[in-house]
């Protein structure tokens, strides 16, 4: 078995910066509602935003050994996201490894998983999605994977996907369907620019949505003076 893949293709740079000025919960909704981390999995932080193009991590539970070899490959631009295999009661990542990644320009962390030094991390501007926060120390000497297809909060990842992530939760965008959901979103985008118009203008949204036959189909009963 191969361990790990030091090769992959990765998102480029000008995609991944027009992604940027979008929202999470925009890009899920434009993608067809697919690729919804679970909304368990938190920035660490209030008012972070994470972005970038995926190298995927599988841990065996309780050891963050491949999220060293992940560090030592990782290349400016790219999201650290890992699996801890179901087991969350560790501090997989800490201060430390912050400082590492942040001297490789790596643009963030996105775990199944928990973190420590979280204080730390904070201060030094890091962005760290994960289930939580945990003191317990982790081993460095159990194989696993970095660069396979795993599964993140309940969505399939591959190296080279798009992450965002914001305070609504994080999407994941597979790399074959990038340029597809980036024309969904802007679409999606200059819709909703027409429509926060018209309800700022005083038109109602079930007037909007046109929701009245909606209603009639459900056989709402509505008083009227």
């Amino acid at each position: 078995m191969t361990h790990v893949y030091t090769k992959i293709a990765r998102v480029d740079p000008d995609v991944v910066a027009q992604f940027a000025h979008f929202g999470a919960a925009t890009v899920y909704e434009a993608a067809g509602r697919v690729g919804s981390v679970d909304p368990a999995i938190k920035p660490l932080a209030k008012g972070l935003h994470l972005i970038g193009s995926v190298l995927t991590v599988l841990c065996h539970p309780k050891d963050n050994l491949m999220l060293h070899k992940a560090l030592q490959l990782a290349e400016a631009g790219d999201v650290i996201v890992a699996s801890a295999d179901g087991y969350y009661e560790a501090g997989y990542w800490g201060a430390l490894m912050t400082r590492s990644a942040l001297a490789g320009k790596v643009i963030g962390l996105a775990i199944d998983g928990c973190v420590r030094d979280s204080e730390e991390i904070a201060e030094l501007g890091f962005p760290i999605f994960c289930r939580g926060t945990c003191m317990r120390g982790t081993t460095k000497g159990v194989l696993g994977s970095v660069n396979h297809p795993i599964k993140f909060g309940g969505v399939p990842v591959s190296p080279g996907d798009l992450i965002l992530g914001d305070d609504d939760g994080m999407v994941v965008v597979p790399k074959e369907r990038i340029p597809e959901v980036l024309d969904s979103t802007r679409h999606r985008i200059a819709k909703e620019k027409v429509k926060a118009s018209a309800l700022a203008s005083g038109v109602s949204s079930v007037e909007l949505n046109e929701l009245e036959r909606v209603f009639r189909a459900l056989g709402l009963v509505e008083e009227r003076a």
